[in-house]
């Protein structure tokens, strides 16, 4: 049955509502489908590539993002202003903003994403919870309703049994979430999580649930149309992760079996549906080493790692987005999709991987991506621009595609090697110690992969052929700035001293 509160009014121009690779990414899909774009931008954003790729672009703030691109009241005085009849959050920023949502729609502006009380209902953790609970989804042991007390929340683990996790209500990304092994250290895990939450999202509310030990993370894409349709597109494997966040993502996942492929496909579908969900969305699951799987989160929006299930599936999702938006029907189900070979992605940060993934923001000096046959980079920042310390230091997402995982991941490797970035530290070393990591490479690994695995003095470990082209390099940076400095000689000065203007310059130098 057809929504009547949606509108089948066609977008004729979008307003992409964010910054770097996503509102690049966004911005092409429009410009292939015909449609009039706009930008946003803050003030050191004025020249970035997504400033640079729209048909227009209105500049709505200072660099501080609650000024600027959390304005909801700037961009929808853009969207007036330019006449833009549809609005694309990207991630982050105002997509997963309910009130947002809601007042794209009081101004006739078509939201591209979910309605607001599908946002509202799973960005509430334990509203989240309830609603998994009734759709029969499977959920680890815990609790369904925020927890009152440390008294209450000790009496809740000494129940279900230790490790617990203790989450935010209102949040997600690792941000009030704490792991307690032992009854001792309950209180103390409590007390943080409560604080760290309502630094992050304005709510102190935590929720506990029995922490899953060896656990992957695989997610769900989910598309629904205001037609009564809901599909998944498969399953993305998010388990390499640093800080509970992603850093390399695939898809199909390694483990999974046509059975759990097909139940976890129908639970995510039965989440969606619980919320009457509409556009994009991807349903999270934690899995254990026996591959029983448990409900996590819904994220209402697009995710990062989209492009590997592009790849595997042939499916636009940014398209899919927009049609579904202005109230087109999907026209095809899961059983009219397969999965087609396998994609990885690797997430290039301006993070030092030798230092705890330490932010390494500033100039890109230098930025040669890779490119050839089955590789793919999406960029926000190029040559000669800044990751700018305002914001997620994102570079890129490079993904590869190849007819099975092992030559997806060889291709990642030879474009890992390929992509060069000067004056900063990047993920790259630590994407590609994953690519070649025996356990990565035979699908055994769990979201402990970075705390276990991987010890950053392989980074630091002597490579000859490295520090000789280092050596060389700083021995001609020296002779250039110190040819620089030399004193000049005419050609006039040099004949009468019996010395050629290079000959007297090369004394100059060591």
């Amino acid at each position: 049955m057809t929504d009547p509160a949606v509108s089948s009014r066609p977008i004729q121009k979008v307003l992409v509502a964010n910054r770097g690779e996503i509102a690049v990414r966004v911005l092409r899909t429009c410009h292939e489908r015909g449609l009039r774009t706009v930008a946003v931008y803050s003030t050191p954003d004025r020249s970035a590539p997504h400033v640079r790729r729209a048909d227009e672009a209105y500049h709505i703030g200072p660099a501080e993002a609650s000024a600027s691109y959390l304005d909801q009241e700037a961009i929808l005085e853009v969207a007036e202003r330019s006449g833009a009849d549809a609005i694309h959050p990207g991630y982050g920023f105002l997509s997963e903003n309910a009130s947002f949502a809601e007042a794209c729609a009081d101004a006739g502006v078509h939201f591209v994403g979910p309605p607001p009380e599908a946002i509202r209902a799973m960005g509430d953790k334990t509203a989240a919870r309830q609603l998994m609970e009734d759709a029969g989804v499977p959920m680890a042991p815990g609790t369904t309703d925020a927890v009152a007390s440390t008294e209450e929340g000790e009496r809740i683990a000494e129940k279900i049994g230790y490790p617990v996790l203790i989450k935010a209500a209102a949040g997600g990304g690792g941000k009030g979430m704490r792991i307690v092994h032992e009854p001792e250290n309950f209180a103390g895990a409590m007390d943080r999580a409560q604080g760290e939450a309502e630094s992050s999202f304005g709510d102190g509310r935590v929720f506990i649930e029995k922490y899953i030990e060896e656990p992957r993370h695989i997610e769900f894409q989910i598309l629904a149309d205001h037609h009564g349709n809901t599909i998944h597109l498969f399953e993305r494997e998010c388990s390499i992760q640093r800080r509970h966040q992603k850093v390399i993502e695939e898809a199909p996942s390694s483990v999974l079996t046509p059975e759990v492929r097909r139940g976890m496909g129908e639970a995510a579908v039965a989440a969606a549906e619980s919320c009457g969900y509409r556009n994009a969305g991807t349903v999270e699951f934690l899995v254990d080493k026996d591959l029983n799987y448990y409900f996590m989160e819904m994220n209402t929006r697009l995710q990062v790692e989209h492009p590997v299930t592009e790849w595997v599936t042939g499916v636009d999702l940014v398209a899919e987005q927009l049609r579904v938006a202005q109230g087109e029907a999907l026209g095809y189900t899961t059983g009219d999709l397969s999965i087609d070979g396998h994609s990885i992605e690797s997430r290039v940060y301006a993070e030092d991987p030798a230092s705890n993934f330490l932010p390494d923001p500033g100039p890109l000096k230098r930025h040669s991506a890779p490119s050839g046959f089955g590789v793919r980079v999406d960029a926000g920042v190029e040559e000669g621009g800044e990751v700018l310390i305002h914001y997620d230091p994102m570079i890129s997402k490079l993904t590869t595609w190849g007819p099975d995982r092992t030559a997806a991941i060889d291709r990642m490797v030879r474009a890992l090697d390929e992509y060069e970035v000067a004056s900063m530290a990047t993920t790259i070393p630590f994407c590609r110690f994953a690519m070649q990591h025996e356990g990565f490479r035979e699908g055994d690994f769990t979201t402990h992969f970075v705390d276990e695995e991987f010890d950053p003095s392989v980074l630091r470990l002597e490579d000859p052929e490295r520090d000789e082209l280092a050596a060389l390099a700083a021995t001609l940076y020296y002779r250039h700035t110190q040819e620089d400095e030399a004193p000049k000689i005419t050609a006039a000065e040099g004949r009468r001293n019996g010395l050629s203007p290079w000959r007297h310059r090369r004394r100059h130098a060591p």
